[in-house]
């Protein structure tokens, strides 16, 4: 996921991508544990997504007050 496309999504959006994402990651982190992963670059990606879109909304959030 790019930056310019969670810029692009609303506070509910961004919520709901987290959760995914995070869902995800608990998913992964099984597999992991238990040693049928099989993309482990997978992980890297799903904790560079969840960092970026905390992130944005944090700075949305920022923005919205400063408003």
């Amino acid at each position: 996921m790019k930056a310019g496309q969670v810029r692009e999504m609303t506070p509910d959006q961004l919520d709901d991508a987290l959760v995914k994402l995070k869902k995800e990651q608990f998913n992964l982190r099984f597999q992991a544990a238990s040693g049928q992963l099989e993309n482990t670059a997978r992980v890297r990606q799903i904790k560079r997504d969840i960092a970026r879109i905390k992130t944005i909304a944090r700075q949305k959030s920022v923005a919205a007050v400063k408003s």
